[in-house]
């Protein structure tokens, strides 16, 4: 045997392709042509570049081995403009420089499937305490027939014929560096370097199917619109069975009807009327805790706030609640009868306020003419 493909890259008989690939491109980077034009470095990287045609080939591997001529049918190693002929694969040149790696070998069938997300209405009790609820998901999941492999039962997937299972087939052509060997996926196979002869007919080789399934989601306390709860390999399953994606329920929270949630805490608003607030009185509440008496204090002004402390809804990171804050809504009679407006003109006079129109000093106004201010509108 003439030459020594082995001492020509430094590698040991058994080293192993990953070893026989790294061993080439540390060469490629310092004997290229375009990085070293000595005409003795160039005759060397013919030498290399022969050299790993042969060993990163396996049928060309064995043929040297026994002991043939691997490139006896292709005509050598020499080539056009001192590059040398027949590369072994563009892409490793490329990768020697770039420090790309080249997908080589076949593709998987089997891949990841997708992320899902489903919307899901809650009420704001059930976002302020949290709840448990189940829901109903369309998504792919492993077809039973054939197990997510594809064939129909009694089949199964067989070599390509076309590329004999390496998932792609090489061509040389010319170039300004003279021939070049490209690879491309198999046309045949798609890359997969098996072809399947009888798909499945349930879910036509593609090793999946559509199915309804019923899940079981916890709400814990304290979410809010948009909250997104990841249902870890829930989602779909990838093709030809593969692992299931991520299932994300999003909630959207149902407005109630007394409460407006600002963050975590809650906000209502109860109407009196003029004499409860001057005279002070217990307004019944429909709390999330139940029914609250909220204490108006005699004197309480339109527009004053009452808090109630931990009557809001749950954090949903750390303990306690939020508030539940309470707006005071004072409205004066829109119409007096004769009786009603004696009254209060007997009370403006034993508070004081009752005096004629106009001999009020600047920003003084008494009850009465308030309440007539009011009355006609000004």
């Amino acid at each position: 045997m003439a030459t020594d493909y082995y001492a020509v890259l430094g590698v040991r008989r058994d080293a192993s392709q990953d070893e026989i690939k790294k061993a080439f491109r540390r060469l490629a980077r310092e004997l290229h042509p375009d990085v070293n034009p000595d005409p003795k470095t160039q005759e060397r990287f013919k030498e290399i570049n022969a050299a790993y045609e042969v060993l990163s080939d396996p049928q060309k591997k064995q043929v040297y081995d026994l002991g043939g001529d691997p490139l006896s049918s292709s005509g050598g190693a020499g080539g056009a403009g001192g590059f040398g002929a027949g590369f072994g694969n563009f892409s490793d040149i490329m990768d020697a420089f770039f420090g790309q790696a080249s997908q080589r070998g076949p593709r998987s069938r089997t891949r990841r499937g997708q992320d899902a997300m489903i919307r899901l209405e809650v009420t704001l009790d059930e976002a302020a305490f949290g709840t448990t609820k189940e829901i109903q998901v369309d998504t792919a999941v492993v077809c039973t027939t054939c197990s997510g492999e594809g064939a129909a039962p009694g089949t199964s997937a067989q070599t390509c014929d076309m590329c004999r299972g390496r998932g792609e087939v090489s061509q040389v052509t010319r170039s300004f560096l003279g021939q070049v060997m490209t690879s491309r996926p198999c046309p045949q196979c798609q890359g997969f370097g098996t072809v399947v002869p009888t798909p499945c007919p349930e879910c036509a080789g593609d090793g999946r199917v559509r199915s309804r399934r019923t899940l079981t989601v916890k709400i814990p306390a304290g979410v809010d619109n948009g909250t997104r709860i990841q249902l870890a390999g829930e989602g779909e399953v990838g093709p030809g069975g593969g692992p299931a994606g991520d299932l994300y329920v999003e909630i959207h929270e149902i407005p109630h009807s007394t409460f407006q949630r600002r963050g975590d805490d809650l906000h209502c608003t109860v109407t009196i009327p003029m004499t409860a607030a001057a005279l002070g009185t217990k307004v019944p509440l429909e709390t999330l805790d139940g029914i609250e008496e909220i204490d108006i204090r005699p004197g309480t002004q339109s527009g004053q706030s009452i808090p109630l402390h931990q009557r809001g809804v749950t954090h949903l990171r750390g303990g306690g609640r939020g508030d539940l804050v309470v707006h005071v809504e004072v409205t004066t009679p829109a119409k007096l009868d004769p009786q009603q407006e004696d009254l209060l003109r007997q009370l403006a006079k034993l508070r004081g306020e009752e005096r004629p129109m106009g001999e009020f000093k600047p920003g003084q106004q008494g009850l009465f003419s308030r309440l007539k201010d009011a009355f006609n509108g000004r």
